[in-house]
């Protein structure tokens, strides 16, 4: 463990996981194409990604499952075979119904990438490095989104729709190649990576890891941070920045590629602040779900566009959402044993992505109906559609807190019933002052004494 064949190990995960993300975001910079290339509504539009979507979030407890049984290597390079197929797929379609197929393959192979290589981290290094490598691994892939944001828009613009979806493909088979060739489950003469176990356990499992509370917290934990930064990175966010918005093209690449760099700063920040703070997980998550409302709130409030630097800020805030979400796979890697945290991630991370496709496909529904009654001026893709359709968000992020705080609440119950209790936040913040104090005490003594060891 900890080794240098690990870090072998965690960074062809991370490749296969960044190839993923290109391959999920793609279409989010093809919309405006598709609809030229399918002659599609809005509707259908969303309807790729949606359909997509679904297909991931129904696969992620299965695929947990099977992550649990068989192993990180097979997964993911299966996982990577399949999204090249898709991509091949959609390379030559030419009618929506065709095109879905593609986007179906596309988000079953991306199905098996995330949990599987999430799995690959607590086996191959110790504990304390656990929660920052997850986060490095949730952002680093997000540099994904810089290659459909640049290379595979470019190649889009200029090559056409056949040869950059083409170019997917061919990223997807090299990450199918890399995984087979160089992963491995776990060290050699480290106990099994794997668990052959009856269709009667596995389902036991399955049970066992739902009733747990702090799974639950950590499926509304990733269904509250996550989906409204996906929603708008995936479909409806470079449309509303230069249809609704106003922005030109090359200003909405930049703000969604802002979107990516913060991210992956923000993400070892906020892992290293899980590491020492354990018990204000919860805490943290609300704060940035609260964030991402208010932002939202005044975006959408006012008549007019929003300025440039509050639209800036709205890309940050969602940015932030994405390190965010990671905190829910803490959630389920510390409440499971270790034989069942693929399957409990496999449920953790159905919430965000669930509450993406529907918040996605409902955007999508409400510009259609708002555009064929002939409510704004402006077209399909006007600001006062977006508006309102956009305004969908905040019934989703209000039951994503609502979750949060019931499901954080029974796992304060049941850590109370063992004895362990959750201080106050004042407390908790004056004890880590302390704790900061006597050892910063600590440095200056030491450099004292070597100080006069020295003389």
């Amino acid at each position: 463990m900890n080794g240098t064949r690990a870090w072998l190990v965690w960074g062809v995960g991370v490749f296969a996981y960044l190839v993923a993300i290109t391959q999920r975001t793609s279409f989010g910079v093809a919309g405006l194409a598709a609809t030229d290339r399918f002659s599609a509504t809005a509707s259908a539009l969303s309807a790729f990604t949606v359909i997509q979507l679904i297909v991931y979030a129904g696969l992620q407890i299965p695929v947990g499952v099977m992550v649990d049984r068989f192993g990180p290597r097979i997964m993911i390079a299966t996982g990577a075979a399949l999204m090249a197929v898709g991509q091949l797929q959609l390379a030559a379609a030419e009618s929506v119904p065709a095109g879905v197929v593609g986007r179906i393959f596309v988000g079953a192979g991306d199905a098996m990438t995330f949990i599987a290589v999430i799995r690959l981290i607590p086996l191959w290094f110790p504990s304390r490095r656990v929660p920052v490598l997850t986060q490095l691994t949730g952002q680093l892939g997000q540099v994904g989104q810089l290659i459909s944001i640049v290379p595979f828009a470019f190649v889009l613009h200029h090559g056409g729709w056949s040869q950059a979806f083409v170019g997917l493909a061919a990223l997807g088979l090299l990450a199918c190649v890399l995984a087979a060739a160089l992963l491995r489950n776990a060290p050699p003469g480290a106990p099994a990576a794997t668990t052959k176990r009856s269709f009667r356990e596995t389902g036991t499992d399955l049970g066992t890891a739902w009733r747990q509370p702090g799974t639950r917290l950590g499926l509304w934990s990733h269904f509250a941070t996550q989906f409204s930064g996906t929603v708008f990175v995936l479909t409806w966010g470079y449309p509303f920045l230069v249809s609704g918005e106003g922005l030109t093209p090359a200003t909405a690449s930049v703000l969604l590629s802002l979107f990516v760099v913060v991210g992956i700063i923000c993400g070892p920040f906020l892992g290293s602040w899980v590491g020492r703070h354990p018990l204000r997980r919860s805490t943290m998550v609300l704060a940035v779900t609260i964030a991402i409302t208010a932002v939202w709130l005044a975006v959408l409030l006012p008549s007019g566009p929003a300025p440039l630097w509050l639209l800036v800020l709205l890309v940050l805030v969602l940015a932030i959402g994405g390190p965010a979400s990671m905190i829910a796979f803490d959630f389920a890697r510390t409440f499971n044993p270790s034989h069942r945290i693929g399957t409990a991630t496999g449920i953790v991370n159905v919430g965000g992505f669930f509450a993406a496709l529907v918040t996605m496909y409902m955007v999508g529904l409400i510009l259609d109906l708002l555009n064929g009654a002939g409510v704004f001026s402006g077209g399909l893709y006007s600001l006062d559609a977006f508006r309102v359709a956009f305004s969908f968000q905040f019934i989703v992020l209000g039951i994503g807190i609502a979750g949060v705080v019931a499901s954080r609440g029974k796992v304060r119950r049941a850590m109370a019933e063992r004895g362990e209790r959750v201080p106050p936040l004042r407390v908790a913040l004056a004890d880590n002052r302390r704790r900061r104090s006597q050892f910063r005490s600590e440095q200056r003594q030491e450099r004292q004494e070597r100080q006069e060891r020295r003389n």
